[in-house]
C-alpha cells in the first residue's frame, strides 16, 4: 500500500530530475527509501521480480540473511524479530541467502526454504551455484550486511529500509539519512502528523559491534549547536539556518560518534544558542520540545531540551548529544529523570561547534541506561586515565535537601534509600559537606565568602564570550546580507548579551576567569575534588538535582534581564572542571492541575569526582546499576512500569 512518493526535482541549473527518496507502507507501518542506492544486482534482469508485486513506485521488499551449514533458520528469523523495529516479516517476501563459506559443507537450502515459505517467502536468491535446487543465482556490486532493505524492480538497485516515526514531542529541529559518502542529507520524509516532523531509523541488523565500533548501530541524536556534514545548524534561531546553509564539515567530536560506530537519525532542538530560555515564554525561534514525564506539560530543562526530550520519549532512539555549559545536560537530565552528564572541561574537542563560552563549554550524552550511557562516554572521551583499583571511599553529601526540607516525604525516602545503598556499596558511611562553610574555614577572614567572589562569574563568562565570539560576527554577517537588518534574537540571549556588555564587558572577563581559577584550584586542593593515586578521585560528591517537584511550562514569567547570577551546588562542577553525572533514583507523585490526576515527576541525583576521574565515574554508575542500586528507566509518563 503506497502511503506517499516523494520525488525532488533538483533541476534548477542542470535540468535532471533527481529522486529524493520515496515513502511506503508494509503492514500499515510507514517506511523511507532514499534515492541512494547501496548497491545493486549485477548484469540485472526484470524478470527476476516478475512474480512479486511491487509496493510504492516499482519497489519490493527484501531481506538479507548470511547462512552456513549450520544455520537455524527458526531461531535467525526470531532474533530478527527481537532485534530491531524495521524488520518485519513483510521484508521476507523476497530473501537473498549469502553464503560466505566456499569450502565447507553447503548450506541446506532446501530445509531453509521450508522454514521461509511458511513465514511468508516468496522468492528466495542465493549467492552461490553450490546448491541442489532451482534458486536462482544472483551477485551483488556491494556486499551488504544483513538485514530489511528495498529493490527497484526498474533497475535492481538496492537501498537501505529505514522505518519512519513521529516526532510527536516536537524533540527534533530535522531527520537526518545518510548520503552513503560520510555526510548527511535532511530527511524530506513526512506523514501525517499534526506539527511534527517524522525521524528516519535504519534497521539494527545492518550493524555489529566491535573493539574499534562498540557503539555500533546505537541511534543518536544531536544537540543543533554542532555542525555535521550536509546539514544546516540553526542554533534555535530562524536567521542563523538561514543565513549560513549546509555545512562541509562535521564536528570532530560528533565525526568520533560515527567512527565509533553510533548512527545519526537528527538533530535535536536547544535553547537558542545553548543558553537558558524557559519554554513557550521565552522560545520565539522554535516550539520548545515536550517533556514526556508526568502530564506531559513540565519543562524539559535546557539547553539540550531536544536531546533530553527524545531520550525520554522514543525507545526507537538509544543516545543523544547535547552540551552543558552551566547546568544544559544535567538540567534535561533532572527533568526527564535520565542519565547524563558534564564531562572533564576539554574531555572532547568542541571545533565546529557554537559557542557559549570556551572555558567552560562540554560536550555530553543522555541515556535510559547506566551501562550504555557509560558505554558511550567511556569510547567517546578518550584521554582519561582507567588504572585505577577502586572507587571513591568518602561520599561527601553537599547542597540543600539532604534535611528533607523543601522535598516530600517520598522524595525524601527515595534519596536516603539510594544514598545508603551507594555508601553500602563502596563500603563506607556517608558526610555531610556545606562547601560555602568549608570555603570560610579555610581561608582568612579577609577572603570573600564564594558567594560573594562568584556572584558574577558565570553570567561574565559566559555572556562576554557569547558576545564576542557568536554574536559579532553573526550581526555583521547578517547585516551584510540584508540590508544593514539586524537578526531576531531571542529575549534570554538577547538580555545576557546586553548584560554583559553593560558590566564591564572584557574587563570584567578577565576578572571572572581570575575568580574562577582561584576557586578551581581551592576546589582540587583544600576542597573536595582531590585527586586519588588508588581511586582517581579522592571523593565521591554527592547532591540533589531533582525532587519530582513540578514545572509548568505554561506558567506565565518575568521577561529576562540579567544571566543566571550567583553561586550553587550546580556551579561546582562548572567551576572546578569536574566531571558530573545525573542520574535517576526514582520517582514522586503530585497531583496534576493539567490531568486532575496522580502523575509521577523524576527524583534524581549528581554524581561527581574529580576532574579527569570521567572513566572511573562512569564505570562506578554501570556497577551500580548491575546491583539495582539505579536502574534503566523507560519512555513516557513513567520512569518505571
Amino acid at each position: 500500500m503506497l502511503l506517499l512518493g516523494l520525488l525532488s526535482l533538483a533541476a534548477a541549473v542542470s535540468g535532471v530530475a533527481v529522486p529524493n527518496g520515496q515513502t511506503l507502507s508494509l503492514d500499515d507501518i510507514p517506511y523511507y527509501l532514499s534515492g541512494i542506492p547501496v548497491s545493486k544486482i549485477e548484469g540485472y534482469k526484470s524478470s527476476v521480480f516478475e512474480s512479486i508485486p511491487p509496493v510504492g513506485m516499482g519497489i519490493v521488499p527484501m531481506t538479507i540473511i548470511p547462512v552456513t551449514a549450520a544455520t537455524d533458520m527458526e531461531s535467525v528469523l526470531g532474533d530478527y524479530t527481537r532485534r530491531d523495529d524495521v524488520y518485519r516479516s513483510a521484508f521476507l517476501r523476497v530473501v537473498h541467502l549469502t553464503s560466505q563459506d566456499t569450502k565447507g559443507p553447503a548450506p541446506p537450502f532446501a530445509k531453509f526454504l521450508s522454514v521461509l515459505e511458511s513465514a511468508g517467502n516468496e522468492l528466495a536468491l542465493v549467492n552461490t551455484r553450490r546448491h541442489n535446487s532451482k534458486l536462482a543465482t544472483i551477485r551483488l556490486s556491494e556486499d551488504l550486511p544483513s538485514g530489511p532493505y528495498f529493490v527497484s524492480v526498474h533497475s535492481g538497485e538496492i537501498y537501505r529500509a529505514y522505518r519512519l516515526y513521529p516526532d510527536d514531542n516536537l524533540a527534533f529541529i530535522q531527520g537526518a539519512v545518510s548520503d552513503e559518502k560520510g555526510g548527511f542529507q535532511p530527511l524530506p520524509a513526512v506523514t501525517e502528523n499534526a506539527m511534527t516532523k517524522d525521524v528516519a531509523v535504519p534497521s539494527r541488523l545492518y550493524y555489529t559491534p566491535t573493539v574499534a565500533k562498540p557503539l555500533a548501530g546505537l541511534r543518536l541524536g544531536v544537540k543543533d549547536i554542532f555542525h555535521i556534514h550536509g546539514l544546516k545548524t540553526s542554533g534555535g534561531s530562524r536567521s542563523y539556518y538561514s543565513l549560513y546553509g549546509v555545512q562541509n564539515i562535521t564536528a570532530p567530536s560528533i565525526q568520533r560518534l560515527f567512527d565509533l560506530g553510533a548512527v545519526l537519525v537528527g538533530k535535536t532542538g536547544t535553547v537558542q544558542f545553548a543558553n537558558g530560555d524557559r519554554p513557550t515564554a521565552d522560545w520565539v525561534d522554535f516550539h520548545c520540545p515536550f517533556n514526556p514525564r508526568g502530564d506531559g506539560y513540565q519543562a524539559p530543562g535546557g539547553s539540550s531540551s531536544g536531546s533530553g526530550a527524545a531520550i525520554g520519549s522514543y525507545e526507537w532512539l538509544d543516545l543523544a548529544v547535547g552540551s552543558d555549559t552551566g547546568g544544559s545536560m544535567r538540567s534535561p537530565a533532572a527533568s526527564q529523570g535520565i542519565f547524563g552528564n558534564r564531562p572533564s572541561t576539554g574531555a572532547i574537542t568542541l571545533d565546529h561547534v557554537l559557542p557559549l563560552s570556551p572555558a567552560l563549554d562540554t560536550a555530553g550524552m543522555f541515556a535510559r541506561s547506566g551501562t550504555v550511557w557509560a558505554r558511550a562516554v567511556q569510547a567517546w572521551y578518550p584521554h582519561f586515565r582507567q588504572n585505577y583499583t577502586s572507587f571513591p571511599r568518602k561520599v561527601l553529601l553537599g547542597g540543600p535537601g539532604w534535611d528533607g526540607i523543601g522535598t516530600t516525604a517520598e522524595a525524601h525516602q527515595l534519596l536516603t534509600t539510594f544514598v545508603g545503598k551507594l555508601a553500602r556499596f563502596l563500603r563506607t558511611n556517608e558526610t555531610h559537606v556545606d562547601v560555602a562553610r568549608h570555603w570560610d574555614d579555610t581561608h582568612p577572614a579577609n577572603i570573600p565568602s564564594l558567594s560573594e567572589m562568584l556572584n558574577l562569574t558565570y553570567a561574565t563568562l559566559t555572556s562576554v564570550d557569547q558576545y564576542n565570539l557568536l554574536a559579532t560576527p553573526l550581526f555583521a554577517d547578517y547585516g551584510a546580507a540584508h540590508g544593514g537588518r539586524r537578526p531576531f534574537i531571542n529575549p534570554g540571549p538577547l538580555a545576557r548579551w546586553k548584560w554583559g556588555q553593560a558590566n564591564g564587558g572584557n574587563a570584567s572577563y578577565e576578572v571572572a576567569v581570575q575568580n574562577m581559577t582561584i576557586f578551581r584550584d581551592w576546589w582540587e586542593t583544600a576542597g573536595y575534588g582531590g585527586s586519588n593515586a588508588a581511586s582517581c578521585s579522592e571523593n565521591l560528591f554527592v547532591s540533589i538535582y531533582s525532587v519530582g517537584s513540578t514545572d509548568y511550562r505554561d506558567a506565565y514569567l518575568e521577561p529576562p534581564t540579567t544571566p543566571p547570577l550567583g553561586f550553587s551546588t550546580g556551579r561546582i562542577a562548572v567551576l572546578a572542571g569536574a566531571p558530573e553525572v545525573v542520574v535517576p533514583v526514582g520517582e514522586a507523585a503530585y497531583e496534576s492541575r493539567i490531568t486532575m490526576q496522580t502523575e509521577y515527576l523524576p527524583v534524581t541525583v549528581a554524581l561527581q569526582m574529580a576532574r579527569g576521574c570521567d572513566h572511573v565515574l562512569a564505570d562506578l554508575v554501570a556497577e551500580i546499576e548491575k546491583k539495582d542500586i539505579l536502574r534503566a528507566v523507560q519512555i513516557g509518563p513513567r520512569l518505571y512500569s
